[in-house]
């Protein structure tokens, strides 16, 4: 028997009313969240401007859920399509089921069409986005928490997570796999962004070592997992994906970096405009106050007084000569 354990929420539901309030549901959300605002900010710092990364977002995140659960259902078809199943079950989202290899897949097309739109280069908006989608990854993986899902093999380690009893499981002691990749997401993200501070990645550099990182993680991860899933060869379906992107991803990282070295300079030039028309406007007003001190008292003002003033020696020359007369 167990004397420590993690234990599993009883339910993964919250009832506010007539609103349920599901814990896989609330995950993704904080997470597409914090991966939209941490994005943001680097996209700023790449010299973008503010909002352009939820703009894409738009496009990007409906394209990856359905992405998402397009592969989960593809490659589970048994769950939703085999005798006794019921297929309408295929559209519950929120009842767990979400395969971030199809997710990226069609987000990245859906990022596409958003960066076209805005005439920006996807690599340098997914670089800017890679490591907030590693946290978001984090943060999703704790969903399965609350659907009590997607654990590893029997264990009495003392971070062993508790299973109840329930629709196809078991109840026991397990390896909190969704743990594992969730702070395995967490190392990727710090990674990239070390990475990318050092080596100035550019040109969807950054966000292929993101690719690269979450695979080998993925595959000793997914290899530990229980739950039915398809093989071939020996190996889960999902290993031999993690294995085929991870080699694609280094790929890319090596040539692009022959190919085109260093970063973007310019990643939207939109924000440039926005910045030359600033400049301009800010020179624009100090040229006028340059003229205008250079002209009257001074001051940078023109006044009846200082006209006057201008004048004056002349006046007083014309008017001597009557004061004389007069005496």
């Amino acid at each position: 028997m167990n004397l420590a354990y993690i234990p599993s929420p009883s339910t993964g539901v919250i009832e506010l009313g007539p609103i349920p309030l599901r814990g896989y549901a609330f995950c993704i959300i904080i997470g597409v969240f914090v991966a939209v605002w941490f994005g943001n900010k680097r996209w700023i710092a790449r010299g973008g401007k503010a909002g352009t990364v939820a703009d894409i977002a738009v496009w990007a995140v409906p394209f990856g859920l359905v992405g998402g659960r397009l592969y989960h259902v593809i490659t589970d078809y048994q769950l939703y399509f085999s005798d006794g199943e019921n297929w309408v079950d295929a559209f519950k989202i929120w009842q767990g089921g979400l395969g971030i290899w199809g997710a990226i897949a069609l987000g990245a097309v859906g990022a596409w069409i958003g960066c076209r739109r805005r005439g920006i280069p996807l690599p340098a908006w997914a670089d800017a986005l890679a490591p907030g989608i590693a946290f978001a990854q984090a943060i999703g993986r704790w969903g399965n928490w609350f659907n009590q899902e997607l654990y590893g093999r029997q264990t009495d380690v003392p971070w062993a997570l508790k299973i109840s009893e329930g629709s196809n499981r078991v109840a026991g002691t397990y390896h909190p796999t969704f743990l594992y990749e969730s702070l395995w997401c967490v190392g990727v993200a710090l990674l990239v962004i070390w990475a990318d501070r050092r080596f100035k990645l550019g040109h969807g550099r950054a966000f292929a070592l993101y690719v690269a990182a979450y695979c080998a993680g993925r595959g000793w991860i997914e290899y530990m997992r229980v739950d039915e899933a398809h093989h071939v060869l020996g190996l889960r379906l999902n290993v031999w994906t993690a294995i085929v992107v991870f080699v694609l991803a280094v790929v890319y990282i090596v040539v692009s970096a022959k190919v085109r070295p260093g970063r973007e300079e310019i990643v939207e030039p939109a924000a440039v405009a926005l910045s030359k028309d600033t400049e301009d406007t800010e020179d624009g007003g100090n040229g006028e106050a340059d003229d205008a001190e250079a002209d009257g008292d001074g001051s940078g003002t023109r006044t009846a007084a200082g006209d006057a003033a201008a004048k004056e020696p002349e006046d007083d020359a014309g008017v001597a000569p009557q004061t004389a007369e007069k005496s």
